[in-house]
């Protein structure tokens, strides 16, 4: 029953993540998703090294500033 509960919580709070990206600019959400990859990517790379949030926090910071400039690079502003 446990693992139900977790299954429905996670997916409610994706569904509200992902819905309140609809009203985002293409640089915001551009933004938002390098930053999501940058910190998967970084935590992954983080546990390997004994220190998974920290990976987490530098990835997203990277993944951030990359989807932000690679967008402002294609000059889409919507």
């Amino acid at each position: 029953m446990r693992k139900l509960t977790q299954s429905v919580v996670v997916l409610g709070l994706g569904l509200a993540l992902l819905s309140g990206c609809s009203n985002m600019s293409a640089r915001e959400q551009s933004t938002l998703t390098g930053g999501a990859i940058g910190a998967a990517g970084g935590a992954v790379i983080g546990n390997q090294f004994g220190n998974p949030v920290t990976g987490a926090l530098i990835g997203g910071a990277a993944g951030a500033a990359t989807g932000f400039f690679i967008n402002r690079h294609n000059g889409s502003e919507e």
